[in-house]
């Protein structure tokens, strides 16, 4: 496990930890927030009224009741949290009015998109760098996301002031680029763009919030909401692209929608991402750790393993359930994640022989470029161990392994134990990777 150390840090945590406590001893953190003035804000900031669609407010005050209810704010998460939804809220509003002023915008195609998806820590984003590295491709990027208007700026104000943020965000958290190493131009995860109608597991990575995250699981239809917005913002981003090219989308979270993708974009592309999911495991207890810290005064790292666990069996008993066929025109790619790290390049031009199509040479060689530049892909090492955050190898390994047989999953090795083969598959076929 990687520890900061850091002496200025070490203080600012201090006084940022006593902030807290003379913010709790007034009541200050419990406060409801209100919905209405936080619309009347972001409208206010934009001078503009028309959100189109209004079922956003719903999942709004859901999250918001949950956020003050379950997750004891600091008083940096409580900034956050309000600074978040002003700026989703100014959003959706200037979009709206892109819409209204221009509805060309609504006829953009946004033809067989690619969309990435598996365990988290499985892969999905480096092979999603890979892929974004050919010009052909189109992928939606942190800064546009945050900030995809132009009222917000020119391209490089808005860039600039996204690094800002994240240098902010890394003396918050000093262990996250180790982690996930990002900057504005990096391409972002789609649950950014589903954020903005506020049905987004994304809130329940930073927030320890059950009840909206149990609502979010329960409601059937919670998705098509947050994919039909998901279509309205490509659409808006490729509008100001003038020219339509290759959607690669990546998001763990597209395993719990695949339904809804198919509903909203029946020709859609699917890849699975296969990794050894115990190791994926400690690395997302790890991660939604560090990232959580900052935004609250409690954190029980003991209930972040098992709480990871059940989402992501249901992710892999989901893959099992669609096997090669989600429904779409083209059958899954399976990728693994052995494969891609040890043979970036064919593993690329796996995928895109799955699809038909096919990588250039330029492409192949920007991707052996920038894996000799960064080989691990950015990230640094890290250990954990299981009692940190709940889990037992043992366990998680008998619950897993329906899934490691179904798709030929390698166990890698954990801490203080020797690498063991999975059991050899019952089918492996239509994997993209050599």
């Amino acid at each position: 496990m990687v520890v900061n150390r850091d002496p200025i840090v070490t203080i600012a945590t201090r006084a940022l930890r006593l902030s807290d406590a003379v913010a709790a001893s007034f009541g200050l953190l419990d406060r409801p927030f209100d919905a209405d003035r936080l619309i009347r804000t972001a409208r206010e900031k934009t001078g503009l009224s028309d959100f189109g669609d209004t079922s956003f407010i719903g999942p709004l005050c859901r999250l918001l009741e949950s956020c003050v209810a379950e997750s004891a704010l600091s008083v940096v998460g409580r900034s956050a949290t309000h600074w978040d939804v002003i700026r989703f809220l100014s959003n959706l509003l200037t979009l709206q009015d892109a819409f209204v002023r221009c509805p060309g915008i609504a006829e953009q195609p946004i033809a067989q998109p690619i969309f990435i998806t598996g365990l988290p820590r499985s892969g999905t984003t480096f092979l999603h760098r890979l892929m974004l590295l050919d010009p052909a491709n189109r992928g939606p990027l942190v800064w546009e996301t945050i900030y995809p208007s132009p009222a917000a700026g020119t391209r490089e104000e808005r860039i600039a002031r996204v690094n800002r943020q994240l240098r902010t965000f890394g003396w918050l958290a000093p262990d996250f680029q180790a982690l996930h190493p990002l900057d504005a131009t990096s391409p972002q995860e789609c649950s950014e763009i589903a954020a903005h109608v506020f049905r987004s597991l994304r809130f329940d990575t930073t927030y320890h919030i059950p009840a909206y995250r149990n609502w979010l699981d329960a409601d059937v239809v919670n998705n098509l909401p947050a994919y039909r917005f998901h279509k309205r913002f490509l659409q808006y981003l490729q509008h100001q692209d003038g020219a339509a090219r290759q959607w690669v989308l990546k998001c763990p979270e597209h395993l719990f929608a695949l339904e809804v993708i198919r509903a909203v974009y029946p020709d859609a592309r699917i890849v699975f991402v296969h990794r050894d999911p115990v190791k994926v495991l400690l690395s997302q207890s790890r991660l939604t750790e560090v990232l959580r810290r900052p935004f609250t005064r409690h954190l029980d790292l003991g209930a972040l393993g098992p709480l990871e666990s059940g989402r992501w069996l249901d992710g892999t008993n989901r893959m099992m359930a669609f096997g090669h066929d989600a429904g779409f025109p083209d059958p899954v790619c399976h990728v693994h994640h052995i494969d891609l790290i040890t043979d970036p390049v064919s593993t690329v031009d796996g995928v895109y022989r799955h699809f038909g199509m096919t990588l250039s040479r330029e492409s192949a060689t920007a991707i052996g470029g920038f894996v000799a530049a960064k080989p691990n892909g950015g990230y640094g090492d890290h250990s954990y161990r299981f009692e940190d955050h709940g889990l037992n190898e043992r366990q998680e390994r008998e619950k897993f392994r329906p899934y490691m047989v179904r798709f030929g999953v390698a166990a890698e090795s954990t801490p203080g134990r020797r690498t063991e083969a999975a059991p050899e598959p019952v089918l492996r076929q239509g994997v993209a990777a050599p």
